[in-house]
């Protein structure tokens, strides 16, 4: 979930709460915030529905462990979504453009994985285990709940060069939901990613991307 998910959530968790007679404290409405965040709120309003109507807990208030047991089998999909997404991009815009993601978790783990031109590199034979490794980073990060720092943008080769250059740099692709995208943006920080590489290393990330893959 996003800031802007922040009203909905918490209207929906006073609804619950009353639902199961309970009062709502502002300490414990953190708690459940912080750990459903990392989950997409149509998927937190999924998993209360589905808890309220399961015969074997159901009549018991819900807890967040609970809901974030039941939000684990959605993580699977989740990564599949977001694999989607990144696979489309990189064959319809390509490495050479700075894209920015409607979903934060993508660029920390497209980060963590060595960053969006490190995908350029990648054979169509090694293309499913690099899919593979993804959805397993960002199932991890779903399941442990965790809201990671991230980039604000997947620096494109276009960029990488101009800011070495020292020449101006275009503005970056938005993929997927626009206004998402553009929070995401926003939200972003290179404060607690630095990277240290060589100007070699960055040679080396400015190879011509593999054509075969992305003209597919």
């Amino acid at each position: 979930m996003i800031d802007r998910d922040r009203q909905d959530f918490f209207v929906l968790l006073a609804d619950v709460h009353a639902f199961y007679n309970r009062d709502l404290s502002e300490f414990s409405g953190e708690i459940w915030w912080n750990a459903l965040r990392p989950f997409d709120f149509p998927a937190v309003r999924e998993a209360f529905s589905r808890h309220c109507v399961n015969p074997d807990s159901g009549q018991f208030s819900p807890k967040p462990a609970d809901i974030v047991r039941m939000l684990g089998g959605s993580t699977q999909d989740s990564a599949l979504v977001a694999w989607s997404k990144v696979d489309r991009a990189v064959r319809l815009v390509g490495t050479y453009r700075s894209v920015v993601f409607d979903d934060a978790l993508t660029h920390r783990v497209i980060h963590d994985m060595g960053g969006w031109l490190m995908l350029a590199r990648k054979t169509e034979s090694e293309w499913p285990f690099i899919a593979k490794e993804f959805e397993n980073r960002y199932r991890g990060y779903r399941i442990r709940s965790e809201s990671p720092p991230y980039p604000p943008k997947l620096v494109g080769e276009s960029e990488a060069q101009n800011l070495l250059n020292g020449q101006p740099v275009e503005e970056p692709v938005l993929i997927g939901n626009s206004a998402k995208a553009l929070a995401v943006l926003a939200g972003g920080t290179d404060d607690r990613l630095l990277e240290f590489i060589s100007a070699s290393a960055i040679g080396q990330e400015l190879l011509p991307p593999v054509q075969s893959r992305i003209a597919a």
